[in-house]
């Protein structure tokens, strides 16, 4: 399925210079959907959903009817599970949520940190090639608990200008107010600057195909976004001890997603390299997205034997997977020495998929190598933070001295007098 190749120069640049995939081609598709936007909002947002969508569309918005109707139709098993998922991630987000909080170091001045919410949040949950409830909940609980009071999702519909009923499900759960039957750029750029029909928002959040995240990429300078979450990525660091089925397995349960997935092995062990391809070739056969995995593995998998394991870990620090899988024999002593990474799943028994499912941590994490400057998508992705500072007329006598010292040595006399004049000096 996939050749087996030696960490060269060559495989490593390609693999840690990732984001170029969003330039070229895909940089002047996004380009001009942004254009036309600008003339035609909704009537770019209506045109791009026929011709990608295959429907026509007299109304964008889900209604409370159409989301009545899912409940109804929803098994009840299924409910529980979102439910349930929806419960698990809010509690971790409530640990992580940064508090505010203030303290008074010297006398007659108080100093404080105020977290601060967005008001409203523009969620983008993929659609297409699968249904995605999971993704709704990741985006939405953690603005939720960071208190948003409004929130906005978009997400391309079906054929018969649908949304599925897990994803009305998932969102009614969340409390998402309104739904929004646009996908791909056209939806970043309705959320970013607002339609007459989709309200303008002050943040953008989710994961997305290549044009989704170009499009965010696009907007950042007018309204704030998460990081550029785009096709899934997957790196296995292996020390060549551990099981090649379960590594294939992995591998294969990530590049199902779709066939710009980049699921990367990085081992020691050629053997296990081989192995692990053997396996891959074996389990895709049952499964029924194998040509999407066939494909995903081909174009922007691999399988990358390392001299040393040593190598192996500065490929890892480089690559800054989205989702990154330790296996090997002792994966805590490995966390110590790990720089980037979306989410880290450690040992044999922790496959991606429970991280996907709501165990906690977020799953919209970042991609190409913007792990190198950020985490994943969290409670606080969602606030602003305000620095405040309280003086009494003590407090500056108290702080003055430091203060006009070093306003002396910068010679701003502007900033000196600011401090003198409610001295009275």
């Amino acid at each position: 399925m996939t050749p087996v190749t030696r960490l060269t120069p060559e495989i490593r640049a390609k693999y840690t210079s990732r984001r170029g995939a969003l330039s070229g081609g895909v940089g002047g598709v996004v380009d001009q959907i942004l254009a036309d936007f600008q003339k035609d909002p909704d009537g770019t947002i209506r045109a791009l959903t026929k011709k990608f969508d295959k429907v026509d569309l007299p109304s964008f918005e889900v209604t409370a009817e159409e989301v009545a109707k899912a409940e109804e139709r929803l098994a009840q098993n299924v409910q529980v599970a979102i439910r349930t998922m929806y419960d698990s991630v809010v509690r971790y987000h409530k640990q992580d949520l940064a508090k505010s909080f203030e303290i008074q170091p010297i006398k007659g001045v108080g100093l404080g940190k105020q977290i601060v919410p967005f008001d409203r949040a523009g969620l983008y949950v993929p659609g297409g090639l699968a249904v995605y409830p999971s993704s709704v909940i990741m985006a939405a609980a953690p603005a939720v608990v960071a208190g948003v009071k409004q929130l906005i999702l978009c997400t391309p519909p079906n054929e018969k200008g649908e949304i599925s009923d897990a994803v009305l499900f998932a969102a009614m759960v969340c409390g998402v107010g309104h739904i929004y039957k646009v996908g791909g750029a056209q939806a970043v750029f309705a959320m970013a600057y607002g339609t007459p029909t989709v309200p303008k928002c002050e943040i953008i959040a989710g994961p997305g195909n290549v044009y989704v995240t170009a499009a965010k990429q696009r907007v950042q300078n007018d309204v704030a976004i998460d990081f550029l979450a785009g096709p899934t990525e997957l790196l296995v660091l292996s020390d060549g001890t551990t099981s090649a089925k379960f590594i294939a397995a992995e591998l294969i349960g990530q590049a199902e997603h779709a066939p710009d997935t980049c699921c990367v092995l990085v081992t020691t062990s050629e053997q296990q390299a081989k192995e692990v391809d053997a396996e891959m070739e074996a389990q895709a056969k049952q499964c029924e997205r194998a040509e999407i995995i066939r494909k995903s593995m081909s174009t922007q998998g691999a399988l990358i034997v390392a001299d040393t394991f040593d190598q192996a870990i500065q490929f890892t620090n480089e690559f800054a997977a989205e989702h990154l899988t330790v296996s090997t024999q002792k994966p805590i002593e490995i966390l110590k020495r790990l720089k980037a990474a979306g989410s880290v799943f450690l040992g044999e028994y922790s496959p991606v998929a429970v991280g996907d499912y709501g165990i906690g941590p977020n799953a919209i994490l970042p991609t190409y190598g913007e792990a190198l400057r950020r985490g994943g998508l969290s409670a606080n992705t969602f606030t602003r933070t305000l620095f405040y500072q309280l003086l009494s007329k003590e407090g500056l006598q108290n702080v003055a001295p430091t203060a006009t010292i070093l306003a002396r040595i910068e010679n701003l006399q502007a900033h000196l007098r600011s401090i003198e004049v409610r001295l009275g000096r």
